[in-house]
C-alpha cells in the first residue's frame, strides 16, 4: 500500500490502532484524538533592506485536558498547518506517556532561517509572540512554547522578553516559555535534555536481555554500532552520550550529506571539521556517502533518526539494515514503514516516548519559574553536612582515613543539574517499563508504539473522568 496519508492522519492511524485495545467510549476517544484549536497568522515584517515581507506562522493546541499546553516552535520553510497539528497531537500523547501535566501544542514559522539576518529573525520572533499574546495562545498557565527544529535558547529569550513587556503584572511571566538561557530563567541540563533522554531510553531498552536476545544482540550499549541522522541539538548529544557509553559511531548524516567509518567516527573531530569547512563531508578517514539519507541504510545495531519527520518510508524501509530504530525526531518513520519494519523484526522505540526528555526538563524549568527558586538551593549544603557526618562515623568505625578530596567527592550535595538529570533518568526508565509492561499485558499488541499509545490514551481518559466530563 502506498502512503498518501498526511502527517496528522498518520498520527491518528497509530492512535486508532491503539484505541482498539481499549474499552473507552467512542465519544471520549474522538475527543482525545481531535485537535482542539489551530491559529494561522500572517503578519508583515520589515527586512534590513527596508522591504516588507509577509510571514506565515501557526500555533496548534491539540488538547486542553491539562493546562498549560506545551510544545516547541520550529522555523522551517516546510512548516504547514497539518504538520503543527500532528506534532501537537504527539505532544499530547508524549506528555501523558511520561506523566508531565501538560496538554499538547506545537508552533511553527514558515521560513528558512538561513535567508534572514539575526535582526530580522528577532523581529519575526517578537511579532510572532505578540500575535500569540493578543489571541490568548501564550502564557505560563495557558500555552508554553519551547525550542524545536531551527530554534534555540536565543529565540526563547526573545519570546520571554516580549511576553514580559506585554504582561507586566504577571509575577510568573518567565514561565511563558522554556528552553531559555540559564541566565534568563532557564534550567541547567535543558540544552542536552532531549539527547540525554534518547540515551536513557535506549539504554533501558537494551538492558532487557529477552528483547535483545530476540534481536540477536547482547544486553547493554557498549560495542553496539550506532548511526545518527542529524547533528543538531538532539542528534549531537545523543551521539555524544552513546560514544561515552562505549558505542561505536559508524555513520553520521547532516543536511549536506553522510559519512561512514566501520571502525568508528570521532564525534568531536567530525564536529570540529564541520565547523572549519562547513560540511561533514571530506572528514579524514571516512567514506562520503551519496546523500544525507544514505546513512539510514548503513548496517548497524541502533539507527537514530534525529532530524525531521518522514525520513524512513515504505520506499527505503526494505533497505534498512538495523536491529533497533530509535526515534529521536518526531515522526521520522511513516506508518507504512513502521509496519514493514515490524514484519522484519526490527524494534522501533517510539518518538512519543524516546524524545520526551525535552518536555520533561522543560517541565522542570517551568516549575522553577513558578517556584522562583533554583533547584538544590535549599538542601545542597544541608546534604553536604549530613554526608560529612556520616563519613566521619564510617572513618571512626573502620579506622580508614579518607583524603579531603575523597570526602568532598563523596559528601557533595546535589546541584540543580544533578537533580534535573536524575529526574530525567527516573522519567525515562519508569516510562519505558510502563510501555514494556503494557505490551506484555496485551500479548497481541504488536509493537512498542501501540503500547505507548495505549498508556497515553488511558492516562488522558482518566483525566477526563476525574474532570467529570465522561463517565
Amino acid at each position: 500500500m502506498s502512503e498518501t496519508l498526511s502527517f496528522f492522519d498518520q498520527v491518528n492511524r497509530n492512535f486508532d490502532k491503539a484505541a482498539a485495545y481499549t474499552k473507552h467510549p467512542r465519544g471520549l476517544l474522538e475527543q482525545i484524538r481531535t485537535c482542539n484549536s489551530v491559529y494561522h497568522m500572517a503578519f508583515p515584517i520589515e527586512k534590513d533592506d527596508g522591504s516588507i515581507e509577509v510571514i506565515h506562522a501557526w500555533r496548534a493546541e491539540h488538547s486542553q485536558h491539562k493546562l498549560p499546553t506545551k510544545g516547541g516552535i520550529r522555523y522551517d520553510h516546510r512548516v504547514n498547518e497539518d504538520e503543527v497539528m500532528a506534532l501537537s497531537a504527539l505532544m499530547t500523547y508524549k506528555c501523558a506517556m511520561v506523566e508531565v501535566p501538560f496538554g499538547g501544542a506545537k508552533g511553527g514559522i514558515r521560513i528558512d532561517r538561513r535567508d534572514y539576518s539575526e535582526g530580522e529573525l528577532e523581529r519575526i520572533t517578537r511579532r510572532y509572540t505578540y500575535e500569540l499574546f493578543r489571541k490568548g495562545f501564550i502564557g505560563p498557565a495557558i500555552d508554553v512554547p519551547a525550542p524545536d527544529y531551527g530554534t534555540s535558547a536565543k529565540e526563547m529569550s526573545w519570546i520571554a522578553d516580549t511576553y514580559l513587556a506585554l504582561a507586566q503584572h504577571d509575577v510568573n511571566a518567565l514561565g511563558c516559555v522554556t528552553g531559555k538561557p540559564v541566565s534568563g530563567g532557564g534550567v541547567r541540563g535543558r540544552t542536552e535534555a532531549t539527547g540525554r533522554g534518547v540515551f536513557f531510553g535506549i539504554r533501558e531498552a537494551c538492558a532487557d536481555a529477552a528483547d535483545m536476545r530476540a534481536l540477536g544482540l547482547a544486553p547493554g550499549i557498549e560495542g553496539k554500532r550506532v548511526v545518527v541522522q542529524g547533528l543538531g541539538n538532539v542528534g549531537y548529544y545523543a551521539a555524544r552520550f552513546f560514544s561515552e557509553a562505549g558505542a561505536v559511531l559508524v555513520g553520521l548524516a547532516e543536511r549536506e550529506g553522510s559519512i561512514a567509518d566501520p571502525n568508528g567516527l570521532d564525534l568531536e573531530a567530525v564536529v570540529a571539521h564541520r565547523r572549519a569547512t562547513g560540511s561533514i563531508l571530506g572528514f579524514p578517514g571516512a567514506l562520503d556517502l551519496p546523500d544525507r539519507t544514505s546513512a539510514l541504510e548503513l548496517e548497524c545495531d541502533i539507527l537514530v533518526p534525529a532530524a525531521l519527520e518522514n525520513q524512513i518510508t515504505e520506499e527505503n524501509a526494505p533497505r534498512l539494515r538495523t536491529k533497533i530504530v530509535a526515534e529521536a525526531a518526531n515522526g521520522p518513520v511513516t506508518a507504512g514503514a513502521s509496519e514493514e519494519l515490524y514484519r522484519r523484526g526490527v524494534m522501533i522505540v517510539p518518538d512519543m516516548f524516546l524524545n520526551a526528555g525535552g518536555v520533561t526538563v522543560s517541565y522542570f524549568e517551568w516549575l522553577k519559574n513558578l517556584s522562583h527558586i533554583r533547584f538544590g538551593r535549599m538542601e545542597k549544603r544541608f546534604e553536604e553536612r549530613t554526608n560529612r557526618r556520616l563519613l566521619d562515623v564510617v572513618q571512626k568505625l573502620t579506622g580508614h582515613s579518607m583524603t579531603e578530596e575523597e570526602i568532598h567527592d563523596f559528601a557533595r550535595g546535589a546541584s540543580e543539574e544533578d537533580l534535573v538529570n536524575s529526574g530525567l533518568e527516573e522519567t525515562m526508565v519508569t516510562s519505558y517499563q510502563k510501555i514494556r509492561e503494557m505490551r506484555r499485558r496485551h500479548g497481541d499488541v504488536p509493537d512498542l508504539r501501540t503500547a505507548a499509545f495505549i498508556v497515553a490514551i488511558d492516562m488522558i481518559a482518566v483525566t477526563y473522568g476525574d474532570l467529570g466530563i465522561f463517565p
